[in-house]
């Protein structure tokens, strides 16, 4: 299971953008068409855990009941050739976890190629950022109260089985928690609304969450093993960074502000005409090439070793002639390689890894076919 159709078989894509996607939960039985338990299993698991230099007291978490174990309970200093650190210590954290402990071991898109391919395929299919946690859990024990998630969640349960507790009530389109932990936990329980639905995760079954929906979790019975794939797309604030950038170079975001002695008459007309222009900024398809770049930014490009082998570069150099208009962010890539006296298609692609490749390709096989790059 590598692609988002694949997770989500046998719902297909159309229909998932038309009733689910950021509307409402999905939930999807386990379907002898759709092998998702292979995503992960004990065995792998366990051979993840054992490469112990791996794992830190970041990316490995114990929570009982609701509430993180403090780090120190189940981490000692180590010593390496990079330096101290503070890593877990396997026969403490099983201890732990032989009391009803939960453990999250957190940031493993990609630790596996199975994580990796369908983390990568994630990314690019909702333009946003892919990470990828794997709980461990045990029967009667919660490992969190009742929250909602910032981002997307796709569940898929690997081994064993956990019930899921949905609520009626969603946040509208949340990006921050601005109250500490004890009060967000209190504010969670009094805003999740009533049950709607409890859903019985088995090993295969897949859940979708909105961003925003109040849920809680338990292990039926046994022990449970899940992934849970976060997704999250760019949002509107990233829009300030970027207008900010590109108003900076227009004088008029650079002018003082009149002064409000008339009762803030010429203030109000100045703020308006920034107002117009800001609108004009973000209507230009170069302020659109910006925020294309920036979602391409968050999605990963595999660059698979193939080592002892080397690449064969393919060389090129500009001959002078002037190339095709290009549209997109494509064009940065090619003003950059006129520049040069030579260069490697292989260095253009890692170096703009922030546009994507067919879009790269494209661009300079017609300038190639122009004769405006010249192999060597």
């Amino acid at each position: 299971m590598t692609t988002l159709d694949e997770l989500l078989h046998p719902i297909t894509r159309d229909r998932f953008d038309a009733d689910y996607n950021d509307r409402k939960p999905l939930h999807i039985p386990a379907d002898e068409g759709a092998p998702k338990r292979a995503l992960l299993n004990w065995d792998r698991f366990n051979a993840l855990l054992d490469q112990s230099s791996i794992w830190t007291a970041q990316s490995l978490k114990l929570v009982f009941n609701g509430q993180p174990i403090p780090v120190e309970q189940y981490c000692a200093p180590a010593q390496s050739q990079s330096g101290p650190s503070l890593r877990p210590a396997p026969a403490k954290v099983q201890t732990l976890l032989a009391m009803g402990a939960s453990l999250i071991a957190g940031d493993v898109q990609q630790l596996t190629p199975g994580l990796r391919d369908l983390s990568n395929h994630l990314a690019r299919a909702f333009a946003g950022v892919v990470g990828a946690n794997v709980y461990c859990s045990f029967s009667g024990v919660q490992g969190f109260d009742t929250h909602f998630d910032l981002h997307h969640v796709f569940a898929v349960q690997v081994e064993g089985e956990k019930t899921w507790r949905l609520y009626e009530n969603r946040a509208d389109d949340p990006v921050s928690f601005d109250l500490d932990e004890a009060d967000r936990r209190r504010w969670f329980a009094e805003t999740r609304g009533r049950l709607m639905t409890e859903v019985r995760m088995r090993a295969g079954d897949v859940l979708y969450l909105p961003r925003g929906w109040y849920h809680d979790a338990m292990t039926t019975e046994g022990a449970s093993l899940h992934v849970t794939f976060s997704v999250a797309p760019m949002h509107g604030r990233v829009l300030f960074g970027l207008l900010e950038s590109a108003a900076m170079q227009d004088p008029a975001f650079r002018a003082w502000f009149p002064p409000g002695t008339d009762g803030g008459a010429r203030l109000g007309d100045h703020l308006a005409r920034l107002g117009a222009r800001l609108a004009e900024l973000s209507a230009l398809p170069a302020f659109r090439d910006e925020v294309l770049m920036a979602q391409e930014r968050l999605i990963p490009r595999s660059a698979p070793y193939g080592l002892p082998e080397r690449r064969t570069l393919t060389l090129f150099r500009p001959t002078g002639l002037t190339p095709p208009r290009v549209s997109g962010p494509a064009r940065v890539a090619i003003e950059w390689a006129l520049g040069q006296p030579q260069f490697a298609m292989e260095d253009v692609i890692a170096q703009f890894d922030f546009i994507s490749e067919p879009a790269l390709n494209e661009a300079f096989e017609a300038s190639i076919r122009l004769g405006v790059f010249k192999p060597i």
